[in-house]
């Protein structure tokens, strides 16, 4: 509190009224400086999504890509134990520059839910 009382002894700034036209610029020039945006503009389509997702796990050493399919299950169709669960998790996270929080993805099981919950994310690229 003592330095903000310091700091603000020596500074000076010259108060002055404003005007109607002195605040409509003030209030426009806010205004020309907003930025906004949108987290739909470059969204994944389902079709890319679908894609990809089939990409990774076709490419994971212990899958036969012929078994893979949108509703594939890591455990029960393709025979994946829970480290390698993991593992393609941690491919997605890396394919698609986001990070699954560990609660989340103890819960993605098979594509069809790793394809929902990318989809669905705001932040997948």
């Amino acid at each position: 509190m003592a330095l903000r009382a310091a700091v603000l002894s020596h500074i000076r700034l010259p108060v002055g009224t404003l005007t109607a036209t002195r605040l409509n610029r003030l209030q426009w020039g806010l205004c020309n400086s907003l930025r906004f945006f949108s987290s739909h503009d470059d969204h994944l389509t389902k079709e890319e999504v679908i894609e990809r997702v089939l990409s990774i796990v076709k490419s994971f050493p212990k899958v036969d890509p012929a078994q893979v399919t949108p509703d594939v299950h890591f455990q029960k169709d393709l025979g994946l134990d829970s480290l390698d669960n993991v593992e393609i998790v941690m491919a997605l996270e890396e394919e698609f520059k986001l990070e699954i929080p560990d609660k989340e993805a103890d819960k993605i099981d098979s594509c069809h839910l790793a394809i929902e919950y990318i989809y669905t994310h705001p932040m997948a690229s």
